[in-house]
């Protein structure tokens, strides 16, 4: 487990993978490698002391030629001392998974593919790998036993304020083209629940901005850095989203801690493409 103790910012990003062409077929195009590259230079100029990175870094992580944006920007980030870590996304091991999984690991060698922990300003962050195809039966089983035991020593030390559970695949969401992850809602969420001190359960996979309560804590879904937009469910039995008029193409979020409490905020891109605002924000107790 890696420790910062800053009192600075955390970012959190998802889904910046570039279109694909099969995906452009259903899903309407709309400036997304310019939304990427934006989100990038305003996470720079932001300076965050830690970036969290939730999945879908890239289209394809077999292929070379995708990494070349995101080597940039880590160059970027590594002169301007943001430390960054992440978890892997469907798209990261799709088509060739071990040559994805050795390209990600190339540029985040502190990753462990079960997952792994990262402190910033006494709030632990659980980098879950929800990729269980490409993940071994004994792997799932040492993924679970070490999640448990993950949260028991988090919530039974007192230099950790808050914990902030973490994968790519969103256990709740109204997306008309993903589901909601029922493997996450069996194996993630019930210790999530459990956990004294876990009050963030933060994904993306869905290319959208929701946010949900169940037993009282808070699930967001982050997915808008870059990839094509997804509508969301219209119909009487969908999800309760308590964020029902906050609904931007393109967003990151950033956190900060203040003494027991996270401040959230999302900061959306604005249409013209000009700039950040912050779009939404909220408490967790």
């Amino acid at each position: 487990m890696q420790t910062d103790s800053t009192g600075a910012e955390m970012a959190f990003i998802a889904d910046t993978q570039a279109p694909m062409w099969i995906e452009a077929v259903f899903l309407r195009r709309n400036n997304n490698a310019r939304a990427t590259a934006a989100i990038f230079t305003d996470l720079v100029a932001r300076k965050p002391k830690t970036l969290y990175w939730l999945g879908d870094i890239v289209a394809l992580g077999y292929k070379a030629g995708t990494w070349l944006m995101i080597d940039q920007f880590l160059a970027e980030c590594r002169k301007e001392s943001i430390d960054v870590h992440a978890l892997l996304g469907n798209h990261d091991v799709m088509g060739r998974p071990n040559r994805g999984m050795r390209n990600f690991q190339r540029r985040f060698p502190e990753h462990t593919p079960t997952g792994y922990t990262h402190v910033t300003d006494s709030v632990a962050v659980i980098m879950l790998n929800s990729n269980f195809n490409v993940l071994s039966p004994t792997d799932q089983a040492q993924q679970q036993v070490w999640y448990g035991t993950a949260l028991t020593t988090l919530d039974n030390d007192p230099a950790i304020k808050s914990i902030i559970v973490t994968c790519h695949h969103a256990p709740y969401t109204n997306s008309r083209i993903v589901s909601s992850s029922k493997n996450v809602q069996q194996r993630f969420v019930p210790l999530y629940l459990k956990s004294r001190k876990a009050k963030l359960f933060i994904t993306g996979h869905a290319h959208a901005f929701e946010r949900f309560k169940v037993d009282g804590k808070d699930f967001l879904v982050i997915g808008g850095g870059g990839g094509l937009t997804q509508p969301l469910s219209t119909s009487p039995g969908r999800l309760a989203d308590e964020a029902t008029e906050y609904k931007p193409h393109f967003h990151y979020l950033t956190v900060r801690r203040s003494g027991e409490q996270l401040q959230v905020t999302s900061h959306r891109l604005k249409t013209d493409l000009s700039g950040f605002e912050d779009g939404y924000t909220f408490v967790v107790q």
